[in-house]
């Protein structure tokens, strides 16, 4: 337990050292599946609560930087009368001036960057109804992806339109993955520069509440989900009421 030799700094980096490189082929990989299938922006192995809370396919990064000053808080209020007596635990409780300044920087340019993503998502999601999209929509006939029958439209037509179609969503899927890659890209930086501004003991208390936070939800979120799966069994397996796409007048 780190807490045994908290002066171990050695040990410390060996706990944050893997912890990052640990981000870091989970990064490499998605990036791979990314290019080469549909971009992971709802994952399979989270419940349906997190994947509520995701951004871009995966946690907000200022996220991490709100996590310690949350447990910046915490933890001096938790430790209040030893730190009056002068004792010092030298956790994240403990942000010196010159550090709670540098978060407050990465917190900033942080955020900067969310923007620029989260514009990036907006102009690929509006891109959805332009050309050639909206137009080859129109020519949908029964939900099927072929020429209606008032234009006329020959079996050459039909086969146009889909590789019309699929070489506009590989488009999209395409610029999806980039997103992807650039969001957890910035998801490993201010990971590392925020451990880079703690000491190696405030930067494993932070990382050990950050996965204390991440089980705790993804278990809350299974209790829930199993609480739905038991109400729809008492509803001799009827789903739980869904919303469904609403339908056009005709």
């Amino acid at each position: 337990m780190y807490t045994e030799n908290p002066n171990d700094e050695q040990k410390l980096h060996l706990i944050i050292d893997k912890t990052v490189k640990h981000f870091q082929e989970y990064n490499d990989r998605r990036s791979q599946l990314a290019v080469d299938d549909a971009p992971f922006f709802s994952l399979a192995w989270l419940t349906m609560e997190e994947n509520s809370y995701l951004w871009l396919g995966g946690c907000r990064p200022s996220l991490s930087i709100r996590l310690v000053y949350s447990l910046c808080g915490s933890e001096l209020d938790s430790q209040l009368s030893e730190f009056l007596q002068g004792v010092r635990t030298c956790n994240v409780g403990e942000l010196s001036a010159d550090q709670l300044g540098l978060v407050s920087d990465l917190q900033c340019s942080t955020v900067r960057e969310e923007v620029k993503l989260s514009s990036k998502m907006v102009s690929l999601q509006e891109r959805i109804v332009d050309d050639p999209l909206i137009v080859l929509a129109k020519s949908i006939s029964n939900g099927n992806l072929i020429c209606s029958n008032d234009s006329g439209g020959t079996a050459a037509d039909q086969s146009t339109n889909r590789q019309e179609v699929d070489q506009a969503l590989a488009s999209h899927a395409k610029d999806l993955a980039s997103i992807l890659v650039e969001a957890d890209e910035l998801r490993l930086n201010t990971l590392k520069e925020l451990i880079g501004i703690l000491t190696p003991l405030q930067a494993v208390d932070f990382l050990i509440a950050s996965k204390k936070l991440h089980i705790c939800i993804h278990q809350w979120g299974l209790r829930r989900d199993m609480q739905r799966e038991r109400e729809e069994a008492a509803n001799d397996g009827e789903p739980s009421p869904t919303l469904s796409t609403p339908s056009l007048p005709g």
